[in-house]
């Protein structure tokens, strides 16, 4: 048991990087990235890419700390060169950043030589991770009467009162979320979180606010759970 966690390096005579401790470091790597890419995927809508992304990041972080080790120059130097990067995509959920880290430490434990504790890290983690997915802890869902209402006027209406009464008399609750300009600042694209006071009473609600925006684009949709209102 003590010697399953005795880091790779701890055991090296040589000052310089073994080809076989390398290989090592970097195949756990590569297997604990694609475990980790696995289970941060279940029960999640991920692309292709960040699937890759979570595979390699253990393999690609475990590299750098190998090389760096013992030298604080280099060392400062990545770190400089890391600050430089920036995610062109969209931004990721809470979910996909605590995943990138989970790689992104596993990756490290492994660039020290402790390949013992990189699995167990990996392991433990990953099996916190599942259980609360599984459980659905944390997981709010929407009530059916809980929606998203999206309302396109023209830029001669005053957003903020133009459709308060009929939102008065058709939800229990209701909230301006988002205001956007559209078509050279001649319409207003307004959001809405709401809670409907009567269910199937949605046609003649969306009448209404047809009267008042002229016939341009609405959407009802299921509430976004980023959009949940605390009653």
């Amino acid at each position: 048991m003590t010697t399953l966690f005795q880091g790779v390096f701890d055991t090296t005579s040589s000052a310089s990087l073994q080809v076989g401790d390398f290989l090592i470091c970097l195949g756990a790597a590569l297997i604990l990235g694609f475990f980790l890419a696995i289970v941060s995927s279940y029960k999640a809508n991920t692309s292709q890419s960040f699937f890759l992304s979570i595979a390699l990041l253990p393999a690609v972080v475990c590299v750098v700390i190998m090389m760096v080790n013992g030298n604080v120059g280099a060392g400062i130097a990545v770190a400089g060169a890391f600050s430089l990067v920036r995610f062109r995509s969209a931004p990721g959920s809470a979910k996909e950043i605590c995943a990138i880290f989970l790689a992104m430490g596993a990756g490290l434990i492994l660039g020290m030589g402790y390949v013992g504790y990189a699995v167990l890290f990996t392991v433990i983690l990953s099996a916190v991770l599942f259980a609360y997915v599984q459980l659905g802890i944390g997981n709010k869902q929407s009530l059916p009467q809980e929606k998203t209402l999206h309302v396109t006027i023209p830029e001669n209406l005053d957003y903020e009162t133009v459709f308060e009464e009929i939102l008065e008399k058709y939800t229990a609750k209701h909230e301006l979320t988002n205001v956007k300009t559209t078509n050279m600042g001649s319409l207003f694209k307004l959001t809405y979180g709401i809670t409907l006071k009567e269910i199937g009473r949605e046609k003649e609600f969306l009448d209404k606010l047809r009267t008042r925006n002229g016939n341009l684009e609405i959407s009802l949709s299921k509430r976004d759970k980023s959009q949940q209102i605390e009653l």
